[in-house]
């Protein structure tokens, strides 16, 4: 499939398994709306899993990073299938996950997976609404020693999120935003 051709598809898919319009409900912002996007719909189907990750491997070819990783739980299924997805380039990206909070036993890391100080990455989310959730897995990597390259969503609701990202001196791209999704 070409990359329209794929963009296409996965805005079908995530409009058709992770879009619900009509509703109310309260947003890891504290917000509420009257849509929501459950995206784990998407990542974690096979399709919907293969074109994110498609998608994101061919954003971030001219970024030269070390590896891409984000904050549990929304990141989790994007940076997995990105990983295994660049197992078949010439870059192959290992993927973390920033938890919530430290783990209490063992090496109380507040990173999991393969990561090395001053190592160049992208943090992804799933959707972005004020970026809360992206900025702190950005602050865990950074007082970790990387660098961060980009932040990258699947969907950015357009509330303030790219501003506060921005704002912090970070570049943000969104794969769709919600204007994508809510038109007919």
């Amino acid at each position: 499939m070409d990359k329209e051709t794929i963009r296409m598809r996965l805005l079908e898919i995530i409009k058709e398994k992770s879009l619900q319009t009509n509703v109310e409900r309260v947003l890891a912002s504290g917000r509420t709306s009257t849509y929501y996007i459950d995206a784990k719909m998407t990542t974690l189907d096979p399709e919907g899993a293969n074109l994110v990750g498609q998608m994101i491997l061919d954003i971030l070819r001219p970024f030269n990073i070390d590896a891409i990783g984000g904050y549990t739980l929304g990141a989790d299924p994007i940076v997995s299938v990105v990983a295994a997805l660049s197992a078949k380039t010439d870059r192959p990206l290992p993927a973390f996950i920033v938890r919530k909070e430290p783990k209490k036993h063992g090496e109380r890391k507040m990173i999991e997976g393969p990561f090395q100080k001053g190592w160049k990455v992208a943090i992804v989310d799933d959707i972005v609404t004020t970026a809360g959730s992206t900025l702190k897995a950005i602050k865990a990597v950074e007082e970790e020693g990387a660098e961060i390259a980009l932040a990258l969503t699947i969907v950015d609701r357009l509330e303030g999120g790219r501003e506060n990202l921005e704002e912090g001196g970070y570049k943000f791209l969104s794969l769709y935003t919600r204007d994508d999704l809510l038109k007919e």
